[in-house]
């Protein structure tokens, strides 16, 4: 698959992630947030806790369960770039979880589920 089908494929599953915490009453507060070390898919409050999602999107599963993806590399990347994030915001937040939402899509970019995993770490 090319790179701008797996940028489709991965807009889409975010896209369809992003809709299902706002509609369980999520504030999104950032979405693809960047720097130069990196990148938060979707910055969200829960409540009163903040939450740090990373959406992994596949369409298949020749390469295993998209929460397979997100490595202890990858966590371990979230939580300095949340820090970074932090840094830049005026507002304090007391209780911070990392949770991921594993997004199966069909050849076509439409989604036939999610798996939302909480308190990853």
């Amino acid at each position: 698959m090319n790179t701008s089908g797996r940028a489709h494929i991965g807009r889409a599953g975010e896209d369809a992630a992003v809709a299902m915490l706002v509609e369980a009453g999520w504030v999104v507060l950032a979405r693809n947030w960047r720097c130069r070390y990196g990148e938060l898919d979707v910055i969200a409050v829960d409540g009163e806790c903040l939450v740090v999602v990373e959406v992994k999107t596949r369409s298949g599963t020749l390469l295993g369960d998209p929460a397979e993806a997100v490595t202890r590399d990858k966590l371990s990347r979230m939580r300095r770039l949340t820090r970074m994030w932090l840094a830049t915001q005026d507002e304090f937040f007391a209780t911070i979880r990392f949770d991921v939402m594993a997004v199966q899509v069909d050849r076509s970019a439409a989604v036939q589920s999610i798996r939302h995993l909480r308190g990853v770490f």
